[in-house]
């Protein structure tokens, strides 16, 4: 599913205009990038909690050469879904 079909099941049931949709869509995950861009967390209550984490420093390999390369630390964004929508999922 892209954003362009979740503005057209918005519209679809809604029926505001699509600019309107797509714009609201916008704002809502331009906000949620600021957040986690700035190191927070964001819960959405139902669905699930996103969030910066930092992978550790670590040893990995070549795969052609299978020599030891070390992975410097970085930071990724998790997501943990809510235990309902683990529910859903699982039902």
């Amino acid at each position: 599913m892209t954003k362009a079909d979740i503005v057209e099941k918005i519209y679809n049931q809604l029926g505001i205009t699509k600019k309107d949709i797509a714009n609201v869509v916008d704002m809502v995950f331009t906000t949620m990038r600021e957040e986690i861009l700035s190191g927070n967390s964001v819960k959405v209550s139902g669905f699930g909690n996103f969030e910066v984490k930092v992978r550790g420093r670590r040893v990995g390999r070549n795969p052609k050469t299978g020599e030891e390369v070390i992975i410097p630390p970085r930071y990724v964004v998790s997501f943990k879904p809510s235990n309902l929508f683990k529910e859903e999922v699982n039902a």
